[in-house]
């Protein structure tokens, strides 16, 4: 059984030049490619090769002292963090590559919360500890504070076949049953591996590895620190029920959409018929082809077992996060989300349509590209992390499809929430329609997104009108009523609901409880919420004074500087993206070359009331002319519906709550 490892990084830790040493050492490659030769293996689109950076997770095999590995290589650049998160749904454990130069990033430090709340074990490697201005004692030092992580140093001697009593010494301090045993029996090499291995499977302990990929150094401790402590189980697998999930989606040049998928449980096998989530339910889908890829390679397969990454086509529709097979179910959303938008521009000879048939080709690969089109405006525009990803949104499309497109200037992308709880009321019911919700809003956690919970006995409404109730509070990005922004960090709970036992249809649910959350939101106090970046300068001395009063300006906070055994000064902060997103080419020509921006999303905080206003007016929003997300009502009287207005509707209800 194949352990899949992925391997992350903030941009320039040498994550790729890694990848490529360790293919080549657990016998893949003949020579190891480098990044600035173009000729990885991993890395082999044009579009990487040219601008030199991993825009595509692409994967190979190897081994690791005889046990064999999977290795996916990840977008280090934080405008790729889609992409990123997405092979975490991959993968049984993670190196972390730190460059020990520039050090713990702001990147780094989203990756790491990511890998956490996926519970996956995770190794450090310490990269770039041959350079001059190195500082892998720093670096250490800074993944334990920063990130929180417990790390057990493994040196240029650890071996997986027997990891050494001081090693064991190590473990069995953080460890009350491997303590035990070696009070009572001394050093057991077997024991302290796989007590170790636990631990690190657990989360509780993080190897780390210092070395240089560059020339190799650290790479064989490396492969020894995976086979000891993060190869899965070797045995045979049950006759469990297959099941998988997809973490990618890419298209080939004759048009054919591939699924790749990390087999959960079970086997699949070409031909078979396999169970995929669809809106309503779930659809079969026979697998028309199997497929296992290497870099830009791939065999076909014969069959896919338990851990094994394949890719299948002929699977329908299905998205990166579903689960498919054996308890089919759509995947959650993902934690990260484009901070930007921008309009695509393009000439005659694209036609808005034809131009939005191709950006929803590549929407399907990348689903965070958000591609929005106003039927009105004959306008598209499409939502990213950041200025190099449009830019490679560009490439692509030139490539793929000899399209050239160019963009308007970015905006930042609002959300808006509420202060207050209010309860809102839907009804809907043309002649042979009926449905009526009621649902309180309140204020959410910050982060938590739209949740769901019920307070509505099944004695008032049956348990299937209740969870296809909360289909439709989940299934939709509802616009807030100020600038008509996505909502977010709203709980909303059912209270009451009603359905006739001969005019109710699916669909009548749907429009009750959009027009509940609108006519609720309508009542509420609006808070507009503004992206900030995490993020990490770093420059000689002499730039520092600057950065320190940039910052405030920007509306920006910072902690105390650092300043490294190199010299250079770091410093870590938060501040709005909309005042921040132009900060790194300005600071890069401020230091001639030698100063580093390093962005991470950080959260969603509200405006100012005098930003929040400024904003709302320069929107020009009226959320009473948004016909597509109305807050009005329909009722019925004399075999006609007719409309109610929001602030009226509630003296009509069919419900009247106490």
């Amino acid at each position: 059984m194949e352990t899949v490892v992925g391997v992350f990084a903030h941009v320039d830790a040498g994550k790729t030049t890694l990848s490529e040493q360790l293919l080549y050492r657990g016998g893949t490659l003949r020579r190891a490619g480098r990044v600035d030769s173009g000729d990885t293996c991993l890395d082999h689109d044009v579009i990487e090769r040219s601008r030199g950076i991993t825009v595509f997770a692409d994967e190979a095999a190897f081994t690791a002292c005889g046990l064999p590995f999977r290795l996916i290589d990840t977008p280090g650049h934080a405008d790729f963090s889609g992409e990123m998160e997405r092979s975490i749904w991959a993968v049984d454990c993670a190196v972390l590559v730190v460059s020990c130069v520039e050090g713990v990033q702001a990147h780094t430090e989203t990756v790491w919360r990511l890998l956490r709340q996926n519970d996956v074990p995770v190794v450090f490697f310490l990269n770039k500890a041959d350079l001059p201005t190195a500082d892998a004692a720093g670096t250490l030092a800074a993944v334990r504070a920063r990130l929180g992580a417990d790390v057990l140093a493994c040196g240029p001697d650890f071996c997986a076949a027997d990891i050494g009593e001081a090693l064991a010494e190590e473990l069995a301090a953080r460890d009350e049953t491997l303590m035990e045993d070696y009070l009572v029996r001394g050093y057991d090499a077997q024991a302290a591996r796989e007590r170790g291995a636990a631990l690190v499977r657990a989360g509780l302990v993080c190897p780390a590895v210092v070395g240089a990929a560059l020339n190799g150094t650290g790479v064989d401790t490396l492969l020894n620190v995976l086979a000891a402590f993060c190869a899965a189980p070797q045995e045979e697998a049950g006759d469990a029920l297959f099941r998988a999930r997809v973490y990618k989606v890419r298209h080939e040049k004759n048009g054919g959409r591939i699924v790749f998928l990390k087999v959960l449980a079970g086997r699949l096998r070409p031909k078979e018929n396999v169970a995929c989530p669809e809106k309503g339910g779930t659809a079969y889908y026979k697998v028309n082809g199997l497929r296992a890829y290497s870099g830009g390679k791939s065999a076909p397969l014969a069959e896919a077992g338990p851990g094994t990454l394949c890719a299948a086509a002929g699977l329908g529709r299905v998205m990166p996060g579903d689960v498919v097979g054996a308890d089919a179910r759509p995947g959650m959303p993902p934690a990260l989300r484009p901070l930007l938008s921008a309009q695509v521009l393009a000439g005659p000879e694209l036609p808005p349509r034809r131009l939005l048939e191709l950006l929803r080709e590549v929407e399907d690969e990348e689903p965070l590209l958000g591609v929005e089109f106003s039927e009105e405006l004959q306008r598209v525009n499409v939502q990213v992390m950041g200025e190099v990803q449009l830019e490679v949104l560009q490439a692509v499309l030139r490539e793929r499809y000899g399209a050239e497109v160019s963009f308007g200037p970015c905006g930042v992308l609002y959300r808006e929430t509420i202060a207050n709880a209010v309860v809102g009321c839907g009804h809907f019911e043309p002649l042979r329609h009926y449905a009526e919700v009621h649902l309180r809003l309140s204020p959410g956690a910050p982060g938590s997104g739209i949740t769901f919970d019920s307070e509505c006995h099944t004695d008032v409404l049956a348990q299937n009108w209740q969870n296809l109730i909360r289909t439709h509070v989940l299934e939709k990005s509802h616009r807030g009523v100020l600038t008509g922004a996505p909502l977010t960090d709203v709980r909303v709970t059912l209270l009451a609901g009603r359905a006739h036992l001969k005019h109710t249809e699916g669909g009548d649910f749907r429009q009750a409880v959009y027009r509940a959350v609108r006519q609720g939101l309508m009542q509420a106090e609006s808070v507009l919420l503004e992206p900030w970046y995490s993020f990490t300068a770093e420059a000689d001395a002499a730039l520092a004074g600057r950065i320190l009063s940039d910052i405030p300006r920007m509306g920006g906070r910072y902690e105390a500087p650092v300043t490294g055994r190199n010299g250079r000064v770091a410093v870590t902060g938060t501040c709005p993206v909309a005042q921040m997103q132009a900060y790194a080419r300005e600071l890069t020509a401020l230091g001639k070359g030698r100063a580093q921006l390093s962005l991470a999303f950080e959260a969603y905080h509200p405006c100012t009331p005098a930003q929040q206003q400024h904003l709302a007016e320069q929107t020009g929003y009226d959320p009473e002319r948004d016909v597509e997300n109305t807050p009005d009502s329909v009722f019925c009287s004399h075999g006609a519906g007719y409309p109610v207005k929001w602030n009226e509707a509630l003296a009509q209800m069919h419900i009247q709550l106490k």
